[in-house]
């Protein structure tokens, strides 16, 4: 028994022994290969270095390391061969690290790389992260649209670029879920004004929505609607029309036989389904989509992205630009230029007339000179028996104040004798050789009237 219980001792020994071998052993291995490792960063170039520590600390969530070390990269080693990378990897960081600042910084970054690596081939990448940091933004259909309209236009930018590029089905979908949301918020506007029988606003949304967007998930109910309201307001033939698109483009649709029951009422010929609409709608029937439950549409409130699990899945999305000639596009213009500046709009100069001065010298810039009140010629002497010239400055416009001889005999430069005030304006007896008839009469109490305000120094506004 003593004996045995000694070969029991001797062999747990051992096993202790060849536990504590094994162990240091494997530290041995460990401390080896951490050596190795720390030659091999020694050795490799000193970019390298930097771009994998900077990847490193983004991965893990250091965002604003990782860039502080990219740009030390950026800025040390210009002709680096990790500079295109370093630049892109700032953008991702600030991608990755979200909120509506770092959103615009990785916006702008991506451009800057597209800008200046347009040839590379991560310059399709970055336009499509340039769309989906405008995605991520997106607010809900009857909320602002800035985000969903300049996603929109990224991925159309994209596809249009970069059309066969390994990306361009996930860009391609993403736009269709843009343009659902751009639709939906068309068609509540326009759900809203039908139901309040505004039938002109309505039919601006509507217009809008099924031109750009026919693969909006309700399409055929905004065409219905319109059928509505142009064979309402008696334009029958132009609301068949839009029956018949109901029956050729979405003829799986719940509203198509009604439609082709409009079109037989309304004596319009009934078109036959396009292939091409009825092969995709076959299609969206076979795939499957999350079921909207109560629970989600009661929290649904809570959150501030849209819902685009209704969107198509299948076909091409409207890849033009938004125009603001299609109908229903509010467009807002300029203001009407400077009204006293001659522009468009103009109707009116002020100009000040002060006393002794001619009429037309208060001309203000850019106004029509006025014609001379009076002839050019000098005012004949006191004692002249021939009459004044009338016909060479007649004013058309008796609104325009006229100067009187004695005006014109100061503005020509003729003096008064030498102790003698000047002849008043407001002359009562004209010279005995002119005698005034009746309408003679009137005229010259009209230009004393205009004389007497003009001394006043009243502003008269001169219409064109």
């Amino acid at each position: 028994m003593r004996r045995a219980l000694l070969l029991l001792i001797a062999a747990l020994l051992g096993l202790n022994l060849f536990v504590n071998a094994g162990s240091g052993y494997a530290q041995k291995r460990k401390k080896h290969a951490k050596n190795t490792a720390a030659a091999t960063d020694s050795s490799a170039e000193p970019d390298k270095v930097l771009y994998n520590r900077a990847l490193e600390d983004i991965k893990h969530g250091r965002h604003e390391i990782g860039r502080l070390t990219l740009q030390t990269l950026i800025n040390t080693y210009p002709d680096s061969e990790y500079l295109a990378k370093a630049k892109l990897g700032i953008a991702d960081s600030f991608y990755k690290e979200g909120g509506t600042a770092n959103m615009a910084q990785a916006i702008a970054g991506y451009k800057d790389f597209i800008v200046f690596f347009p040839f590379l081939p991560e310059a399709s990448y970055a336009q499509l992260q340039v769309g989906m940091a405008h995605y991520r933004q997106m607010e809900k259909p009857d909320r602002d649209r800035t985000h969903a309209r300049a996603a929109e236009d990224e991925f159309q930018t994209f596809l249009q670029k970069y059309g066969n590029d390994p990306l361009a089905p996930e860009a391609e979908q993403h736009l269709r879920e843009v343009q659902e949301v751009l639709a939906e918020g068309n068609f509540r506007i326009g759900n809203y004004y039908y139901l309040k029988q505004s039938y002109r606003a309505a039919a601006a949304r509507l217009l809008t929505l099924t031109s750009r967007y026919p693969l909006y998930s309700r399409s055929d109910r905004a065409l219905w609607m319109l059928g509505a309201i142009f064979e309402r307001g008696e334009r029958k033939d132009i609301a068949a029309n839009y029956y018949a698109k109901i029956v050729r483009n979405y003829p799986l649709s719940g509203l198509a036989d009604d439609a082709r029951k409009k079109l037989t009422a309304l004596g319009a010929p009934i078109p036959q389904p396009d292939p091409q609409a009825l092969a995709r709608m076959q299609q969206e029937r076979t795939i499957e989509r999350p079921h909207v439950g109560v629970m989600h549409k009661a929290t649904g409130i809570l959150h501030s992205g849209p819902d685009v699990r209704t969107a198509a899945r299948v076909g091409k999305p409207n890849l033009e630009p938004e125009s603001t000639s299609v109908a229903g596009v509010d467009v807002l213009t300029p203001g009407g230029q400077n009204r006293l500046g001659g522009g468009p709009g103009t109707t009116a100069v002020v100009a000040t007339v002060t006393p002794g001065s001619s009429t037309g010298s208060a001309a203000t810039a850019g106004a029509e000179s006025a014609p001379a009140a009076t002839g050019t010629e000098s005012a004949p002497a006191p004692d002249a028996t021939a009459p004044p010239a009338t016909g060479a400055g007649t004013v058309a416009d008796p609104a325009k104040a006229e100067a009187t001889p004695a005006e014109n005999a100061a503005g020509s430069g003729a003096a008064a004798p030498d102790g003698a005030s000047a002849p008043p304006t407001n002359v009562a007896n004209p010279p005995d050789s002119f005698s005034k008839t009746g309408d003679d009469k009137k005229s010259a109490d009209k230009k004393k009237e205009s004389t007497n305000k003009k001394k006043k120094g009243l502003r008269k506004i001169i219409p064109f």
